[in-house]
């Protein structure tokens, strides 16, 4: 199974996410798209496969979405898309993709929908938050 992340590594979720995606046994191929940026045509495709718009997958806190006046109710998903394109960490993370779907893993036991194995229970997020007990169920 193919598993891609569009990785902060800053971010707790996205740190959470990726071990998770590690401890199931996958190598995923981890995009840290803050280096990489965005190409138009890859970012508008994967909010399409994500089924999120481009103000459904802004991120509004710690980024400058604010500061840009993209939090404002009039600002259209076109304007919200560019400033997205030059501006990388405006785009919530992570997003995961495999055979199952693509999808913004937050919270970071989203991700679990998109894998076919899971990591052995009891399994914890980095903050110590139980993901999947002793007997391998999600939490």
């Amino acid at each position: 199974m193919t598993v891609t992340i569009y990785h902060n590594p800053d971010c707790g979720t996205s740190r959470n996410v990726l071990a998770v995606i590690e401890a199931a046994g996958y190598q995923p191929d981890v995009v840290e798209y803050l280096q990489t940026g965005w190409h138009s045509d890859h970012l508008s495709k994967l909010l399409a496969d994500a089924g999120l718009s481009p103000r459904q997958a802004l991120r509004e806190t710690k980024s400058p979405a604010r500061d840009l006046g993209l939090l404002e109710p009039g600002v259209s998903d076109d304007v919200i898309f560019e400033a997205m394109l030059t501006t990388p960490i405006l785009v919530n993370r992570p997003i995961v993709v495999t055979p199952k779907g693509t999808r913004l893993c937050r919270p970071s036991e989203f991700v679990l929908d998109l894998l076919e194995n899971w990591p052995a229970g009891p399994f914890q997020k980095e903050d110590g938050e139980l993901m999947i007990d002793a007997e391998g169920q999600r939490v």
